[in-house]
């Protein structure tokens, strides 16, 4: 019985994959609204019925496709970051977690999931709640973690962790986030990225950390 119920469950979650490999094509080449269950069942090779049977409705479907890619691209990138100043001064840890989210950012299935959801967001305000919920919100938490930390460990002066969080994350991006996403700006290479990251870096030590500018 075990090892038939271990079977089960790996024939499952290979079906489930599948399902998400299949909705992520879709998704991306038809956007959400124009994007059928029908048709996902169809090309995955089956009925909806049993489509049904792993996903509640499109909605559960397109949160699941988003949150694997978000949270599989994010432990690639951030997991192996380590604490902030451990190891380096504050300034360089906080340059290479400000590359590290450029990078991330720059990402084509991060780039394309990003202009998903703005293109539909006006007409169905729920993909926008899931975006955020299992994409950026999750982001704004490993943020706050970093700074907690390194508040707790005397690396960086006290201060409230997730405005801290935030506003580096806006000095990094701005300037360069909206132009990525509207194609008039290419991939950035790893000496332009890290100079543009240095800059922000300046600016938020000086506000939030002079002594440490």
């Amino acid at each position: 019985m075990m090892l038939e119920s271990t079977a089960e469950t790996t024939r499952g979650d290979a079906k489930r994959r599948a399902i998400l490999d299949v909705a992520r094509a879709v998704f991306q080449a038809q956007g959400y609204a124009a994007a059928s269950m029908s048709e996902i069942a169809a090309r995955v090779g089956g009925s909806k019925g049993t489509l049904y049977n792993y996903f509640r409705s499109k909605e559960d479907l397109f949160s699941a496709f988003i949150a694997g890619t978000c949270q599989g691209l994010a432990q690639t990138y951030f997991d192996p970051l380590p604490p902030i100043g451990e190891g380096k001064p504050v300034r360089e840890s906080l340059i290479d977690l400000g590359v590290t989210l450029m990078e991330f950012l720059q990402t084509p299935e991060i780039v394309a999931m990003h202009r998903l959801v703005t293109a539909e967001v006006g007409r169905f305000p729920e993909i926008g709640r899931i975006f955020y919920e299992v994409g950026p919100k999750r982001g704004e938490r490993r943020f706050t973690d970093y700074f907690e930390q390194a508040i707790a460990v005397g690396r960086f002066p006290p201060d409230d962790p997730h405005m801290l969080g935030q506003r580096l994350k806006d000095l990094v991006m701005s300037d360069v986030y909206l132009r990525l996403q509207w194609g008039v700006l290419g991939h950035l290479g790893a000496d332009e990225l890290r100079t543009h990251v240095a800059q922000s870096v300046e600016i938020f030590l000086r506000a939030f950390a002079p002594r440490l500018a």
